[in-house]
């Protein structure tokens, strides 16, 4: 099975590429003219992805990530997320590999099988990296509107920790 499934990107690549041979494309200069414009939306994304990146590290680095989980976990029990979780919420909408650390170590402090980490898993995977994805997404386009797609977004992520905690406790 294992073979199987490592053969499943090759395959794919391979037939892509008998296609384009069949239909008499020139799948190098195809190749080439689409590296072409990835070149300039590259340039574009770069001093977002650089800002996101460089606040999730400064909050990190500067203690005050820790100093606002600390603070906002009592609202956090509140609603009925575990305030082990805080800083797992708050690294999430900055970075994705800062929240597979933070949930590295919720699972090794709590266990695997723990309501805390189950709730760390479900809030992992029901949510994504909100301001890195909105630094990609507005890069390209002309008309800006990103606070409205922020709050928007950041509203439906702490829904989703609320929601996924609730449906943890459960089941």
């Amino acid at each position: 099975m294992t073979t199987f499934l490592a053969l499943i990107v090759p395959t794919i690549f391979l037939g892509s590429f008998l296609f384009a041979i069949c239909r008499k494309v020139k799948v190098y200069d195809s190749f080439t003219q689409g590296m072409k414009g990835a070149i300039p939306l590259i340039v574009s994304i770069f001093p977002y992805i650089a800002a996101v990146t460089m606040l999730s590290k400064l909050l990190e680095v500067s203690g005050l990530g820790a100093q606002l989980a600390e603070l906002l976990s009592p609202f956090f029990h509140f609603l009925g997320v575990p305030e082990e979780l805080a800083p797992l919420i708050l690294i999430k909408p900055l970075s994705g590999s800062g929240s597979i650390a933070v949930i590295s170590d919720i699972l090794d402090i709590y266990g695997v099988d723990s309501y805390i980490a189950r709730c760390a898993c479900v809030l992992y995977g029901s949510s994504e990296t909100v301001f890195y994805i909105g630094a990609v997404y507005f890069s390209g386009i002309k008309r800006k509107r990103l606070h409205v797609a922020l709050l928007i977004s950041l509203f439906a992520y702490f829904l989703s920790i609320i929601v996924g905690c609730a449906l943890c406790r459960i089941l």
